[in-house]
């Protein structure tokens, strides 16, 4: 006998994703990209997968195949993708030098400051403060404050 019983992980077919049809599949795929993506709901701190599944008249089950299938991911890597891609824009956007990464992180959806970091960090292997000092530093033009447009300055007459 082995000493340390080690076996061979089985990758495992959950059920539940074979009862989706592959039409129904393609429907609600579109459908759940369409609410999280184009709608922004993943800026919603309280959009669960519960949520979503009631808005579109389903599950959760098949809300968890869909996403699992179509996007090779569970709910909440799905929609941390999406906020993850956001605050990478907001990080180096020179209109939002002035947050801090709580306001950030609240600002793409996520309720703390430590499960920011932790997505951020699992999807570009770096932290957002990082992310940030790197995009500056290649690009020191997006330290300059924007200029302000629209009416000049009154001169006293």
């Amino acid at each position: 006998m082995a000493k340390y019983n080690i076996t061979e992980l089985k990758e495992k077919e959950a059920a539940y994703r074979t009862l989706v049809s592959p039409k129904l599949m393609d429907e609600l795929g579109d459908k759940i990209l369409k609410i999280i993506l184009l709608e922004k709901k993943y800026k919603d701190k309280d959009y669960s997968a519960k949520k979503l599944a009631e808005d579109l008249g389903t599950n959760t089950r098949y809300i968890s195949a869909v996403v699992n299938v179509k996007f090779h991911m569970n709910y909440t890597s799905f929609v941390n993708k999406y906020r993850i891609d956001e605050a990478m824009s907001i990080l180096i956007d020179r209109r939002y030098q002035d947050l801090t990464m709580e306001d950030i992180s609240d600002m793409v959806g996520f309720s703390n400051r430590q499960s920011f970091y932790a997505s951020f960090f699992k999807i570009n292997g770096c932290t957002p403060r990082d992310y940030k000092m790197r995009n500056l530093a290649l690009h020191p033009s997006l330290l300059e404050k924007p200029k302000r447009r629209g009416r000049k300055p009154k001169t006293e007459e």
